[in-house]
């Protein structure tokens, strides 16, 4: 008699960064001022710090602190220069100039809702660029041109729809003759909506959880979409040439809570970052899992990739842990 097949053996993280000193529960890789070499990774810790990260020596280059001891929620570089956002829970979104190893505020925006939502960018011409962040009315989404913070609008939802408030967003652009700019937004009653900014209205709404929308990433290639909740299930969704969402499929995961999904810069894998704890691979096209990363001993708040494929994950258990998985070619 044949004996019974092992599982594989669960994979280690190439090395774990330490030192935060908090729960991260914010990630993003950066090329650095040389663009040569090891990215540098950016994380935002619940005590308002954020650590620049060299993945070369795995220490601490530098610490931004500019929001007060409040949660960093989201960062993100421009991809136009050496410029940081960073959003905190101190209603403060901070423009930092990281050439030459400054790190000084160089302006800020006062955010209008303390939710849990993150901000989304959308790069224009050098040095035009495009932010969405939450509103002051609490179903409202608020859209600026930077750097001279111009009111490009404000979207609110129809009259007879209450989705109650924006949890996730993502600013994205058609690659047609005439690009316009779409918003994807992520609701509280588990819904996610497909924004017209010029127009100021909805081409198309989803529902997708019973849940409030924590995550979600889309692959304007595939016009393809993931989202995660406060559930068990991860929904994946397509948008047609009528700029109509769909439901194509779900997958239902062991434990509930995803608090952040993110689709690899080459559109081959996914990762999930969970409330048990672990991050969860599967390959973006079939929706095949592929691995389960039991490494954190608290919710796993937020995951990054590389350009390279690299991958972070951030935890409350003031831990980042760093992986290299089925490596792109």
């Amino acid at each position: 008699m044949a004996a019974p097949t092992r599982p594989p053996p669960l994979p280690d993280p190439q090395f774990v960064l330490r030192g935060t000193q908090s729960a991260v529960h914010a990630l993003h890789f950066y090329r650095g001022t040389q663009g040569q070499g090891c990215p540098l990774l950016l994380s935002g810790s619940l005590s308002g710090l954020v650590h620049i990260w060299s993945l070369h020596t795995r220490r601490a280059l530098t610490t931004l602190d500019g929001h007060g001891s409040q949660c960093v929620t989201w960062l993100q570089t421009l991809p136009h220069g050496h410029q940081l956002l960073s959003q905190g829970r101190d209603l403060r979104l901070c423009l930092w100039d990281l050439a030459e190893g400054r790190n000084a505020v160089v302006d800020s925006v006062r955010l209008e809702s303390v939710g849990f939502c993150r901000s989304t960018v959308l790069a224009g011409a050098p040095p035009r660029w495009m932010v969405a962040m939450p509103g002051r009315g609490s179903d409202e989404v608020e859209i600026l041109e930077m750097p001279s913070k111009t009111s490009v609008c404000t979207l609110k939802p129809e009259a007879d729809a209450k989705p109650g408030m924006p949890m996730c967003l993502e600013l994205w652009q058609q690659a047609d003759s005439s690009p316009r700019p779409r918003l994807l937004a992520g609701y509280e009653d588990g819904s996610v909506a497909l924004w017209d900014v010029s127009e100021r209205k909805v081409c198309s709404r989803v529902t997708c959880h019973t849940e409030p929308v924590m995550g979600l990433d889309f692959d304007s290639q595939k016009a393809r979409g993931v989202s995660g909740s406060a559930e068990k299930v991860l929904a994946v969704w397509s948008l047609d040439e009528q700029q109509s969402l769909k439901v194509c499929r779900t997958h239902e995961l062991t434990n509930p809570g995803i608090a952040d999904v993110m689709i690899r810069p080459d559109r081959k894998l996914l990762a999930t970052a969970g409330w048990d704890h672990r991050v969860r691979i599967f390959h973006w096209r079939t929706m095949k899992p592929l691995a389960v990363l039991d490494f954190h001993t608290a919710t796993v708040h937020c995951v990054a990739f590389a350009d390279d494929g690299l991958l972070a994950a951030g935890s409350g258990d003031r831990r980042i842990s760093i992986w290299s998985l089925y490596q792109r070619t």
